[in-house]
């Protein structure tokens, strides 16, 4: 139900989105439409800070599916 855009403020980030992986960096940012399936890791041994702001129509967590959750959410 939302898209969401992620813009990296502190770290470095690796982000794979639909199967592709990139790597981000301070002032970078990152677009994940609505449905794609995606994953942010954190790169260094430096705090990761990342701003999301999601669009749509819908924002509560029951619409998401974890693929792998390590942290059982």
């Amino acid at each position: 139900f939302r898209s969401e855009h992620w813009t990296i403020v502190a770290g470095k980030a690796s982000i794979v989105l639909d199967g592709k992986k990139t790597i981000h960096s301070i002032g970078e940012s990152i677009v994940i439409p609505k449905g794609v399936k995606h994953s942010l890791s954190n790169i260094t041994n430096e705090v990761l800070t990342v701003i999301e702001v999601q669009f749509g129509s819908y924002f509560g967590e029951d619409d998401i599916i974890r693929v792998s959750d390590p942290y059982n959410r």
